[in-house]
């Protein structure tokens, strides 16, 4: 009897793009980056993107420059610049990339420039601080702080209730006296990502100025097989660098005309603010209500705030002109260096105009050549018939062969005086024709 082994299952090959690892690199915004392998959804609970955000860092698709701003992040998709800002990090992707190297050389040395920021003092409590003002303080009190925590921003908010009734109160503004209003993390990685994308893109334009000039001006001169398969190619690589160009400056010009996007990027002050609302120090400052007020109807005000947040108020705007600023100096660069790429294009474009004159100049000088030469032939064509008559066999006097000297001298004398007849009617009958053109404009 024969033994049966049991029967396995065969191994089920595991897709390889069902959930692959990418490679990133994760740079806090205080400590050592660190470099690792992370899935698709690992990403997505760290930064509480949605997939198709994701897909716009694909390095395998093509996906234009973009700037997204998200509730946890922002997406940022300039040229070969592929990363994710937080409140707290940043995910760079693809860093074994050599195009990236002088970026994350650039984003360590700016995140470890050192903050000096002196000592914060609570803020006095005083009837006419609404919620926002104290939220805007706050937030402002983070962007000062250089390792802020929300557990610190309760305890201030705890101080500020404590002090309620000390008198001699100033009035809060936006920022706390004495205290320098430093950038936030979010902001000094999207300026080193705009430095970096707006110097390649610099660099990439003084390189082909360099290049394109001197070639249409050899062009202009001397029109070769050569030089032309030269300047197509320069004229590709100046479509899609200006392509390129266009649209980050487009993506730039988005954010500057639309506030509540701007304000999205504002994520370390959202943070902030989520913070403030889920204190207990917003609690405590309600004992100093009159007792008679509705319990319900404070807690509906304070859902209407959570979900609105500034917006509950008609006069508060959202403070994005630090934003604003850095979006128009680099917005301003970006403009320059466009201008530079039309002037180019308008360059080449007159350079291919002229090229075109040129050709079409030798060209109707080619044609006026072959109406002269139809011209002539038709010329020639009626000397030969007249050769062709005169050849013919037919019984003449001047067929005959002549008797004595004189008739044979004769004879001759006949002969020239008709073939040079025959030649100058010809040349007679072409001048007039070729008259006849000039006249009429045909020919020059």
């Amino acid at each position: 009897m024969h033994r049966r082994h049991p029967l396995h299952p065969a191994p089920v090959p595991r897709r390889k793009g069902a959930a692959a690892s990418q490679e990133w690199l994760v740079v806090p915004a205080a400590g050592e980056a660190r470099a690792g392998e992370f899935g698709r959804h690992r990403i997505m609970e760290m930064t509480g993107l949605p997939a198709r955000d994701l897909r716009v860092l694909d390095p395998l698709l093509s996906y234009p420059s973009t700037i997204l701003g998200r509730d946890r992040a922002i997406v940022l998709n300039l040229e070969h610049v592929k990363a994710i800002v937080t409140a707290a990090e940043v995910l760079v992707r693809d860093p074994s990339n050599p195009r990236l190297q002088p970026f994350l050389l650039e984003l360590h040395a700016r995140l470890a420039i050192p903050v000096r920021s002196r000592p914060l003092s609570p803020l006095p409590y005083h009837p006419s601080i609404t919620s926002h003002t104290t939220i805007d303080c706050i937030c402002n009190r983070c962007f000062c702080a250089k390792d802020a925590s929300i557990a610190n921003l309760a305890t201030d908010g705890g101080d500020e209730t404590e002090q309620a009734g000390q008198g001699n109160v100033p009035m809060p503004g936006l920022g706390t006296p004495g205290c320098a209003k430093i950038q936030p993390f979010e902001f000094k990685v999207l300026e080193v990502c705009l430095e970096h994308t707006c110097k390649c893109m610099e660099s990439e334009t003084l390189a082909l100025e360099k290049e394109a000039y001197p070639a249409l001006d050899e062009l202009a001169t001397r029109v070769s097989t050569r030089n032309l398969e030269h300047v197509r190619q320069i004229k590709s690589r100046l479509v899609e660098l200006l392509a390129r160009v266009q649209k980050v400056r487009d993506d730039i010009e988005r954010l500057l005309d639309d506030d509540a996007d701007m304000s999205e990027l504002y994520l370390t002050r959202k943070f902030a603010f989520q913070g403030v609302n889920e204190s207990p120090g917003r609690v405590e400052s309600n004992k100093h209500a009159s007792a008679d007020h509705d319990q319900e109807k404070e807690e509906e005000d304070h859902g209407d705030e959570t979900e609105s947040g500034h917006e509950s108020s008609p006069n508060v705007k959202p403070d994005i002109q630090e934003l604003e600023m850095l979006l128009e100096a680099y917005f301003v660069q970006v403009d320059g260096t466009l201008n530079k790429l039309c002037h180019l294009n308008d360059y080449v474009d007159d350079t291919e105009k002229y090229i075109e004159m040129m050709l079409d100049e030798q060209q109707n000088r080619l044609l006026q050549t072959g109406v002269m030469l139809t011209t002539a032939t038709v010329v020639v064509t009626a000397g030969i018939v007249v050769v062709s008559l005169f050849g013919m066999n037919i019984h003449i006097d001047l067929m005959k062969d002549p008797e004595t000297r004189e008739m044979a001298s004769i004879k001759n004398m006949k002969f020239w005086e008709t073939t040079w007849g025959t030649v100058a009617g010809c040349a007679a009958i072409y001048f007039l024709l070729i008259y006849a053109g000039k006249k009429s404009k045909y020919l020059k």
